[in-house]
């Protein structure tokens, strides 16, 4: 064998294993415990909240910088003849001399440079609390961005829960279509040899074709939507859209546990993050109003610097002086300036007050609306469950019947129907009772990537 064939080969062989392991990469086992832990650490929506917390942890820093001394240098090069600053320059460097109060030196003096090196300071000793008020708010505003995050969190699972239930859900309805174009398939056949036989005529062997083209874009409709409902899936994870995985959670019937709508109620109540969001707010609000009050007290503030000046960028040949001093400031009128702010802090802490009570009633609203979705839909999953067997049951005997004649093709597509039916409506009462129990879970604020939503 020739080296150039035994390259070939080589080649062919590692382009399939590559191949193999680029495919078995790209179908990756993902259960919905899997997708949901996915999308707490992808998803752009759960980002730019944790990017939030981040931003409200750096305000609290910012409003405590207020609460310090503020320090800064500067080094400055002037140069010039204008007499003010020639004669004060000199005195700043300490090499003021009697031939300096020359009138000539006074009025046209030479150009004289100067190097003013500062170190300066301010020190807000007191503003009738405004500084501590304001990093009060920030504290309850950095809690209220946890809480939000917490919120983004457990929507986040559910969007997960909704899509990967949606993406089994179109699985089994593609699994469900394409067994029904088998059924149809099978009546075709079987009419094709009862016309063969001339025991019907040839329109029920038309009629039979017709209902397996129905069955054929049905299927391929049901192709289509179970990789829209991926493509959902990968989208709520925040991964790219083409990314491909292998759903390794059976469909199957979930039993949850009876629950009680005034526990439910009572538990949203006091856990749901985006309440806790609102009270925290609230209370910031209470500092912004405690704010607005202080700014008509006194502020205290100290100040002091250090100057040197020298001839030269290098030290040496020249003078040094401090000042420093306190600065008391009362602000004796602007214009209702500040009481017309007072007005507005205080009108936003009452809508404050009435988005609360808003936000209450309207979580109260959604633990009922998820309650009787869950009810409601485990009593069609029953109701499901038994039609399926019952519905099997007819399309058996009619075909029985059809074979010995005794109905007629109409007959037999409608029991067929009625078969494809039942188990369309069976799995959607299952995946609508998996959906709305995960509902009800974000609803109480329980839901997380250990809920019973998600776990198998």
């Amino acid at each position: 064998m020739s080296r150039t064939r035994h390259l070939a080969i080589a080649f062919a062989v590692g382009a399939m294993l590559v191949a193999t392991g680029l495919a078995q990469r790209a179908a990756a086992p993902l259960s919905l415990q899997d997708a949901a832990n996915i999308a707490l650490e992808k998803n752009p929506l759960r980002k730019a909240a944790l990017a939030d917390t981040r931003a409200a942890s750096a305000d609290v820093q910012l409003a405590r910088a207020f609460l310090l001394p503020h320090v800064n240098f500067s080094e400055t090069a002037t140069r010039g003849n204008d007499p003010v600053y020639v004669f004060g320059s000199r005195l700043r460097q300490q090499r003021f001399t009697e031939a300096d109060f020359a009138l000539n030196s006074l009025n046209t003096p030479l150009p004289f440079g100067n190097f003013a090196t500062r170190f300066g300071g301010t020190w807000n000793l007191f503003d009738s609390f405004a500084s501590w008020h304001g990093l009060t708010r920030s504290r309850i505003m950095s809690d209220a961005a946890k809480q939000q995050l917490n919120r983004t969190d457990q929507e986040v699972v559910f969007h997960v829960v909704e899509s990967y239930d949606q993406a089994l859900l179109a699985a089994k309805q593609s699994d469900v279509a394409e067994q029904s174009v088998k059924t149809a398939q099978a009546i075709v056949e079987r009419s094709q040899v009862r016309v063969d036989s001339g025991l019907v005529v040839e329109s029920d062997l038309l009629t039979a074709k017709v209902r397996l083209a129905s069955r054929q874009q049905d299927a391929i409709r049901a192709r289509n939507n179970l990789a829209l409902a991926l493509a959902q899936l990968n989208t709520a994870m925040g991964v790219p859209v083409e990314s491909s995985f292998n759903l390794n959670q059976t469909p199957s019937e979930p039993q949850f546990p009876a629950l009680s709508l005034p526990e439910l109620e009572a538990r949203a109540v006091s856990t749901r993050p985006d309440l806790k969001r609102i009270a925290a707010e609230q209370d910031a609000q209470r500092q912004s109003v405690s704010i607005a009050k202080s700014a008509f007290g006194p502020q205290l503030n100290a100040f002091a610097g250090w100057e040197m000046d020298n001839p030269t960028f290098l030290a040496g040949g020249g003078g040094n002086n401090w000042v420093g001093g306190l600065e008391l400031k009362i602000d004796l009128f602007d214009g209702g300036a500040k009481r017309a702010e007072l007005s507005r802090q205080r009108a936003l802490q009452e809508k404050g007050t009435a988005m609360r009570r808003a936000a209450t009633d309207g979580v109260r609203l959604d633990v009922r609306r998820a309650y009787y979705d869950v009810d409601a839909s485990r009593q069609q999953v029953e109701v499901a469950r038994a039609s399926i067997a019952q519905a099997q049951d007819s399309l058996r005997i009619n075909q029985d019947r059809y074979e010995t004649g005794l109905i007629t093709i109409t007959d037999l597509l409608g029991a067929e129907d009625a078969a494809r039916r039942s188990q369309t409506d069976y799995w959607d009462a299952v995946f609508r009772l998996r959906t709305a129990y995960a509902s009800l879970e974000l609803a109480d604020g329980t839901l997380n990537s250990q809920s019973l939503a998600v776990m198998p």
